[in-house]
């Protein structure tokens, strides 16, 4: 019935390692269950290297962080993964990025250092939070002298005291040369810090006046340098017409590297187009080049133009990968009756089209459209898998709809699933779903990565199981523990 999981580095979902990569609940229980040395080797194999598809979207930090904490496991893996002579080499290389300029280079060694570090320093985070003293020392040693200094000085940010924090203050700066790239440099870390504490308390501090003088002429170069861009914007202007933004998007997609402006030329296509220039808009989604024919796509399929529907499909199936996943995703964000009545004609085709189509009925079609939404996550599992990018909104209709035709379908994303954040959409599907959900994988949830997943289980999870109740107290009075999940938990407490 269903396809066979696409070779990744993901371990199979019934190992032990599989399920701690994939962050499901029942990977902590086994951790707990299994031989110690063995589950602290799965655990730090899963810190050390990754596992998460996009590390933006997706959360494993603080479940790590707890299993370090019940296993009581060391952090001398971490430790030399940190201080390895690999990050040693990816500083020296991220010390280069400005090029003579002042300008930033590609961050490609920026993005080698987060990748390789960074859930290992998030997970030390939560560990301060903790109260582990070992984990506040590596971070305050990472931040003064490994590659990815600014994650580390992130997490010391909502952590430490202010006492440690000023004592950073030196080895900080001195990353930045007193050269004219090294303030530049420096005015961009300044003006791009994700927490302004560290900076704030270095330019406060009276027993180093050269260190605050210098934060202070960086923040002062980096307000005229932001100043000084917005004077120098190359994009829409005020009394742009339709011909201009159209010539805009051209120009970004001739760039070096390309630039994709469908989405803001879309919004400025709002503002400046008039009913003249429809007709101008329909030839040009009908003939222009890919990207000026994606932008006027989609601002016609957002002004719910009827005419557009013919040249969406006919888009969708253009052989530039980019317009016809433009088309397919300006066709699903449609409304009205007209896009619907063509969304129940297309969904049974198994093509970008009827993906569309199907999405676009998962959001919005009524309780006669439950079989196509079905068929079509059906169809998506047995072809793509359980990660195909299809998926997510087709899980979601399921859940709307309410089929529970559904569920094992449901059940079989949700456990094979690589993605944290599809396998808690799953499990709120599953919620409206599956009559079985708050006996069965509901009680696994509670030890989820993901907060959402965890509130879902905290408000569904049946009480007659006797590991619910402890698992609820124990979220309760976690100070790592995230609002939403506290707030369910406590309101089930209050009601038991």
């Amino acid at each position: 019935m269903f396809a066979s999981p696409v070779e990744t580095d993901i371990a199979p979902s019934g190992t032990l390692l599989g399920l701690l990569q994939r962050g499901r609940g029942d990977g902590a229980l086994h951790a707990l269950a299994a031989p110690r040395a063995e589950a602290v080797s799965a655990l730090e194999h899963c810190v050390l290297h990754d596992p998460r598809p996009d590390w933006r979207l997706e959360h494993r930090s603080l479940y790590y962080a707890r299993l370090y904490v019940d296993l009581r496991a060391g952090l001398g893996g971490i430790e030399h993964h940190l201080f390895d002579p690999a990050d040693g080499l990816a500083a020296a290389t991220a010390d280069d990025r400005a090029d003579g300029t002042g300008h930033a280079a590609a961050p490609r060694a920026d993005e080698i250092a987060e990748e390789r570090t960074g859930l290992a320093l998030s997970v030390l985070g939560h560990l301060v939070s903790y109260g582990d003293r070992h984990a506040l020392a590596l971070l305050r040693r990472y931040a003064a002298d490994g590659a990815n200094w600014r994650w580390a000085l992130d997490e010391l940010a909502v952590r430490d005291d202010d006492a440690g924090l000023r004592a950073l203050g030196p080895a900080i700066l001195a990353r930045f040369p007193r050269t004219d790239s090294g303030d530049a440099a420096l005015a961009r870390a300044v003006r791009d810090a994700y927490e302004p504490r560290p900076w704030r308390l270095w330019a406060e501090d009276s027993a180093r006046p050269g260190q605050a003088a210098r934060i202070d002429r960086a923040r002062e170069d980096g307000d005229f340098g932001r100043w000084r861009r917005q004077l120098r914007s190359p994009g829409p202007r005020p009394g742009w017409g339709v011909p201009a933004v159209l010539a805009w998007v051209q120009e970004g997609h001739d760039a070096v590297p390309p630039v994709w402006r469908e989405a803001p030329a879309a919004r400025c296509l709002a503002a400046t187009a008039a009913d003249e220039d429809r007709p101008l808009l329909l030839e040009t989604a009908a003939t222009g080049t890919p990207p000026v024919r994606a932008a006027a796509l989609r601002h016609l399929a957002e002004r719910q133009d009827p005419a557009v529907l013919p040249l969406l499909e006919a888009a969708a199936d253009d052989p530039d990968p980019d317009l016809a996943a433009s088309a397919a995703g300006s066709f699903a964000r449609m409304r009205g009756a007209a896009a619907l009545a063509a969304a129940r004609r297309w969904a049974a085709r198994e093509d970008r089209v009827g993906a569309a189509a199907a999405t676009l009925l998962a959001h919005r079609g009524g309780d006669a459209d439950a079989g196509a939404v079905h068929t079509a996550l059906r169809r998506a599992v047995r072809l793509g898998g359980p990660d195909t990018d299809v998926l997510p909104p087709l899980v979601d209709g399921v859940g709307r709809l309410g089929v529970r035709a559904a569920a094992p379908a449901l059940r079989h994303v949700y456990r094979e699933t690589a993605s944290s954040a599809l396998r808690g959409r799953a499990a709120l599907a599953l919620e409206a779903a599956d009559p079985f959900f708050a006996s069965g994988l509901a009680v696994e949830c509670l030890w989820d990565c993901e907060e959402d997943t965890r509130e879902v289980a905290a408000r569904a999870a049946t009480s007659c199981d006797a590991r619910v109740a402890d698992r609820l107290r124990r979220l309760a009075a976690d100070p790592a523990e995230r609002d939403g999940v506290q707030t369910a938990v406590r309101g089930r407490l209050a009601g038991a």
